[in-house]
């Protein structure tokens, strides 16, 4: 097999650490909102304990990475796959934190009973999780165009954000005695509003990679 045949299959090995990556975030985050609306604490206490794999398959994809870069010396747009690659597991990995940050604020709850029915922050996620597998997608097929429609969804959830934030505000002022319960709702808002702005951040990767050049897709 050819030096070139091998680095190429060393960079798809790369690609596959990502997408699998990828699938550990996109389930902690789905895990943490389940273990929110069934006030689940143990479910929680399992997502911070299972964080740690997240972690060592971020430093494992990185280790990958500077070794490539080592032993082949790769230059323009391999080079920009495999320092894309350590971006985005990087973002992927803050995907995994804000999925432990929900599961820490479904603990502060506990089973306290909810000062509201909790449907709006799962549809939030579901559409930023679907955001991030939909960039990732992009990412796998180097597909800029779908990368753009991706990024273009964030403005949604953004809405939706801060909606929800408004909502719980007033909710705050009618029912104070819900203050310290409001709060972590709205941090568990917040985290997942920045789940979709990691996705917008794939996509950006994407285009530099394929493009050679950065863009700002929240313009």
């Amino acid at each position: 097999m050819s030096i070139r045949a091998t680095f190429q299959g060393e960079l798809n090995q790369l690609k596959q650490m990502i997408l699998e990556l990828g699938d550990k975030a996109l389930e902690a985050v789905e895990r943490s909102i389940d273990a929110l609306k069934n006030q689940d604490v143990d479910k929680a206490l399992k997502i911070i304990e299972d964080d740690g794999q997240i972690n060592l398959m971020e430093e494992e994809i990185n280790d990958k990475a500077i070794l490539l870069i080592a032993q082949q010396a790769p230059v323009a747009i391999d080079l920009r796959r495999v320092i894309v690659a350590i971006k985005i597991s990087s973002d992927l990995e803050r995907v995994g934190d804000l999925a432990v940050n929900i599961a820490k604020s479904v603990i502060r709850i506990g089973s306290n009973q909810l000062i509201k029915p909790i449907e709006e922050i799962p549809r939030m996620a579901e559409m930023a999780n679907k955001m991030v597998a939909d960039s990732l997608k992009a990412y796998d097929d180097e597909d800029v165009s779908f990368a753009k429609k991706v990024a273009q969804l964030d403005d949604q959830v953004d809405e939706t954000y801060g909606r929800l934030i408004q909502e719980l505000l007033e909710l705050m002022t009618q029912k104070p005695e819900y203050t310290a319960q409001i709060t972590q709702l709205s941090f568990i808002c917040r985290h997942v509003e920045r789940v979709a702005d990691h996705s917008t951040n794939i996509s950006e990767h994407l285009l530099y990679l394929v493009k050679g050049r950065r863009y700002d897709l929240n313009d």
